[in-house]
């Protein structure tokens, strides 16, 4: 979990809408496109005094599990105060808002504006009352008490935004946040489904990361037109998860186009042949197996598969395949090695399993490791087109063409 006060926000939004906003390390919800001083902030007026989540040096805040639910905490005497923040399709569209007091004490929470949808209705804070603590609350800000142990519920519509008048009951059908979460995983996980380890200090979280990642591809937020290969890579993740390949296609070849012609000149980097080959899976899926072949002839010309891959975890969507080769790296359309660069040190007597990695253009691999003592067994499964498993770094003389099995390696 993160300090707050660093970085631009996390985006949400909900997956076939274009409503957007964008949600600061204190919390803070702006929307895309709206006016500057609209934001929707918040404040906790504890027993101590009031606290500003934007101010504040013990809040700290996360992407829960790596999804757009964002989670603000602030420490107040005897807990914390947590605002949970999310979108939603129910009643149009929604951001819902949850705030769970932990701490032994009531609280008030004041937001700058009213909400559209509360369970109550909230105070009015009086102008005499907008300055306490060194913090100067709007003019309609309100107020809603909660106590010890309990939660608050409200929601603001993507469609009208919050409004001045008291706001409306709940409707019917708004989802809490696990449930949000719980959905965003599973679009994500029909790409790939990781359990890893923890990357160590220099990485972090890596599932949560990929899964920020994906999420940044769904909802759009990711580096496009002056980047061919984060440009082809989001659109092979886009496939991944279920899209349909045929109206990418057209978009895919040309950003393979740009990398192509880049790369003849400059020469085909790690993540430029990790992209074309996903514009090849794209085109497999599309059922374009002839384009899908000239495409496979020009990165052979190009070179690029099993290229060393980088020691520095990459950014944005880069992230997933190199997450996903250093545990399967397809060299070929019929060779596949695992482990390339060996196990790493903050793997080394963990169990973990990786699911559906791509192996080829026609093929995935499953992976898990279970270990015995020192030594790891590997258990694979294949599907697709027919490949040969090679072992990496730890170990260089495995081989297998089963479509499954389980085999027991050197002490790494």
């Amino acid at each position: 979990m993160s300090p707050a006060g660093s970085g631009v926000g996390t985006s949400i939004g909900v997956l076939g809408s274009t409503w957007r906003a964008t949600v600061d390390r204190g919390g803070a919800i702006a929307v895309e496109g709206g006016p500057g001083d609209a934001a929707f902030a918040w404040w906790v007026v504890a027993e101590d005094r009031m606290h500003d989540p934007q101010r504040e040096p013990t809040v700290r805040q996360r992407r829960v599990d790596g999804t757009p639910v964002v989670e603000t905490r602030v420490r107040v005497p005897g807990g914390d105060v947590v605002h949970r923040t999310y979108a939603s399709a129910a009643a149009g569209g929604l951001t819902v808002i949850d705030i769970d007091n932990e701490s032994a004490a009531a609280v008030a929470v004041v937001f700058s504006h009213s909400p559209t949808f509360a369970p109550r209705p909230p105070t009015e804070v009086a102008p005499a009352a907008r300055s306490a603590d060194g913090v100067l609350l709007p003019a309609g800000a309100v107020s809603f008490p909660i106590a010890h142990r309990s939660s608050l519920r409200i929601a603001i519509a993507h469609r009208g935004g919050a409004v001045s008048a008291a706001p409306r009951p709940l409707p019917a059908g708004v989802p809490d946040a696990a449930a949000v979460v719980r959905g965003w995983l599973r679009q994500t996980e029909q790409a790939s489904r990781l359990v890893l380890p923890d990357g160590g200090a220099a990485n972090g979280d890596l599932v949560e990361r990929v899964t920020a990642a994906r999420c940044a591809v769904l909802l759009g937020d990711h580096t496009g037109a002056d980047d061919p290969v984060a440009a082809l890579l989001a659109l092979g993740e886009n496939v991944r998860m279920g899209a349909d390949p045929d109206p990418l296609v057209p978009a895919a070849v040309t950003a393979a186009e740009r990398i192509a012609s880049a790369a003849r000149r400059c020469g085909l980097d790690w993540d430029g042949g990790v992209a074309l080959a996903a514009a090849e899976s794209m085109l497999v899926a599309a059922r374009d197996l002839r384009a899908a072949g000239d495409l496979a002839a020009i990165r052979a010309r190009l070179g690029g598969d099993g290229a060393p891959i980088p020691a520095t975890a990459p950014t944005g969507v880069r992230l997933i395949p190199w997450v996903e080769q250093r545990i399967a790296q397809p060299v070929s359309a019929q060779r596949c090695v695992l482990l390339p660069e060996g196990f790493p040190t903050d793997w080394l007597g963990a169990n973990w399993e990786a699911h559906h990695l791509p192996a080829g253009p026609q093929s995935h691999v499953s992976v898990a490791v279970r270990w015995h003592g020192e030594r790891p067994a590997v258990l694979w499964e294949v599907v697709g087109a027919p490949i040969a498993l090679h072992g990496g770094r730890a170990a260089q003389q495995w081989s297998s063409t089963d479509a499954r099995g389980e085999a027991l390696w050197p002490q790494p």
